[in-house]
């Protein structure tokens, strides 16, 4: 699960066999806890949605706030420790 804020959204495309993929950016603020003292996390975080769940998030604007809920995987397998969030599900905070 993931919080934050919708950064980019690129156009919605298409692969070889018609399935759509978005592929977006989302920001993502918060304190945390490490080793008993506070630390503010910032990250932007490339994430992608598939099928039916892509053409649902194409729809979105930039600057909304998003909770995802996912899983991590390598970007390729040329790249295994570049990591993209693929979205199960999402829901609108704002």
């Amino acid at each position: 699960m993931l919080d934050g804020t919708l950064l980019e959204l690129p156009a919605l495309r298409h692969t070889p066999a018609g399935i759509a993929v978005q592929e977006m950016v989302i920001g993502h603020e918060s304190q945390q806890q490490e080793n008993g003292a506070p630390r503010r996390v910032l990250a932007n975080v490339k994430a992608v949605s598939v099928g039916t769940q892509a053409i649902a998030m194409g729809g979105l604007q930039l600057g909304q706030a998003l909770r995802v809920h996912g899983f991590l995987a390598a970007a390729s397998q040329r790249y295994p420790d570049r990591l993209v969030l693929h979205i199960d599900e999402y829901e609108l905070l704002n």
